[in-house]
């Protein structure tokens, strides 16, 4: 049937005289190092997580042209979370339990793969990987699946999490030579959290990390899940992952000390699986500050001294700018309200304040649980040097409930006040060049910069927007109807640049007019 179904969408295509929607056959590993302009072949579009495009046919002149030119509908619940992989103009993403392959010209379907599941949490689902002919992707109940990337027909499906145990699985896998980098969920239960690296062509696993020390280790936490997609510096062979909170969550008293290696980002061999470097982004953490944030990769200069980079605005409220050779840190600042630490350290670690530890007769915090930021990406514009980030400033009252007792979540909070600000912030001091409100409640949307100096988003009342990276202006809005969860990508096929986002469960491709594209200046090459 998904044979007769590519037939059909090839057929129709050329009846139309439009190009032949082709069909994934094979994606080098090696093309993820320097993908070209007609791809989008990992979750972050390349491995430094940048989320930046050298694509400049779309600009500040003429984005208020910009079109649709076909949106897809998936007919789920569940809202798109996930960021399209871009390979041989298809377009491969996901909800829970669901993958779909669509013509990324047209918006036709080729393909839908559908594995239902009632295990596990169904958060949502971030997207797939690519290894050659062949996609991986996670349910949420904890198995990675492969599949043929030309049909969709199952190749093998192993377990990777035991979701009896309460863990979940919600990220796009990281593909690094031959290597299938899966990370895990479930900080509700004490579990430990780990990475697990997997062969693609038998899924046997090669190597685990464990975030956590092992059972039975005096005074340990559980804790440190994994789960979402981190960054790889080919020339140093380290991936860069960010680590969850320790458990139980909000109840410090069973855990004391720093609570290595969660709320933490690692840089790990991904041949060997081996601990390179660590460095702790909330110690002792008792609030749910997740440091799984994107671990962002640059490289230039830092206070006039040339340095390859991690950046990460964590959901503690605090930038961190690491040497990312070695871990030591280069900057440590707020970017919004934060009043939990007793300042930073020598070495740039926020020091927790034991007196805003949650309590039975509640501490206020900032920020909320959710953090200042948390799940969506942000995006790196190298000519302005802005780290753009949808942040979230916000205050809550955290309380524990000893009758809860030692175990989850063992207390509560209750959001006092938030706002939604798109951020610029200035890597070099940490600084807010520019803010640009998205709402009350706030956005779930991630963030795309290009060459062009164009900043794409979307804010809390389902508007996509583009703005002027280098003040934040609003130069184009265009309604959906719901808020974006997802991050937006784009590609340039047969000479016409795309941006794509989402919404709630539609898919939507935007462009400019004919005549907008004649008169644009020189595309990237």
């Amino acid at each position: 049937m998904k044979f007769w179904k590519h037939a059909l969408v090839v057929v129709a295509a050329a009846l139309a005289g439009l190009p032949h929607p082709g069909i994934a056959q094979s994606l080098d590993p090696t093309a993820i190092e320097h993908p070209v302009p007609d791809s989008w072949p990992t979750y972050h579009g390349d491995y430094s997580g940048r989320r930046h495009s050298a694509l400049t046919q779309i600009t500040t002149q003429n984005v208020g042209y910009l079109t649709l030119s076909w949106a897809f509908q998936t007919n789920q619940n569940a809202e798109i979370k996930s960021t399209p992989l871009l390979v041989d103009g298809i377009l491969y993403f996901t909800v829970p339990d669901n993958i779909w392959a669509v013509d990324a010209r047209s918006g036709h379907m080729l393909w839908h793969y559908n594995k239902p599941t009632d295990d596990g949490d169904h958060i949502g689902q971030r997207g797939v990987a690519m290894y050659k002919e062949w996609l991986y992707f996670l349910t949420p109940n904890g198995h990675l699946v492969s599949l043929n990337a030309n049909d969709g027909s199952v190749r093998w499906d192993v377990v990777v999490a035991d979701v009896d145990k309460g863990y979940w699985t919600t990220m796009a896998p990281l593909v690094v030579g031959n290597h299938v980098i899966v990370g895990v969920s479930g900080d509700l239960d004490n579990l430990p959290g780990y990475l697990r690296a997997v062969d693609p062509v038998n899924g046997k696993a090669q190597w685990q990390w464990d975030s956590t020390p092992p059972a039975g280790t005096l005074n340990a936490t559980t804790g440190g899940m994994t789960w979402i997609t981190g960054t790889y510096d080919q020339e140093l062979n380290l991936i860069y992952w960010g680590t969850g909170n320790p458990t139980p969550v909000l109840n410090g008293k069973t855990r004391p000390g720093e609570n290595l290696y969660t709320c933490s980002i690692v840089a790990i061999n991904p041949d060997t699986g081996k601990l390179a470097w660590g460095f702790s982004a909330s110690p002792h953490d008792t609030h749910d500050w997740d440091a799984v944030e994107v671990p962002v990769l640059v490289d230039g200069n830092f206070h006039g001294r040339p340095h390859k980079m991690l950046m990460q605005a964590s959901r503690n409220g605090y930038f961190f700018v690491l040497d990312r050779t070695n871990g030591k840190s280069l900057l440590t600042v707020p970017f919004g309200p934060v009043n939990w630490t007793l300042g930073v350290d020598k070495d740039g670690h926020p020091i927790p304040n034991p007196a805003k530890e949650p309590a039975p007769d509640g501490r206020l915090i900032a920020p909320d649980e959710g953090g200042l930021t948390n799940f969506r990406s942000p995006s790196f514009d190298p000519k302005t040097g802005l780290f753009l980030v949808d942040a979230h400033p916000s205050y809550s009252l955290y309380f524990t409930k000893p009758a809860d007792g030692a175990y989850g979540w063992a207390g509560a909070d209750y959001g006092l006040w938030g706002k939604g600000l798109l951020e610029a912030i200035d890597y070099q001091t940490g600084k807010l060049r520019w803010t640009h409100d998205l709402g009350e409640d706030g956005s779930g949307a991630g963030v795309l910069t290009t060459d062009s100096g164009l900043t794409f988003t979307g804010d809390a009342y389902g508007n996509v927007m583009a703005l002027d990276t280098r003040n934040g202006k609003t130069l184009w809005h265009a309604g959906t109807g719901v808020g974006m969860a997802s991050s937006p990508i784009a590609y340039e096929l047969d000479g016409r640049q795309y941006v794509l986002t989402s919404s709630g469960g539609v898919l939507f491709a935007w462009t400019l007019p004919d005549v907008a594209i004649r008169t644009a200046p020189a595309r990237h090459k």
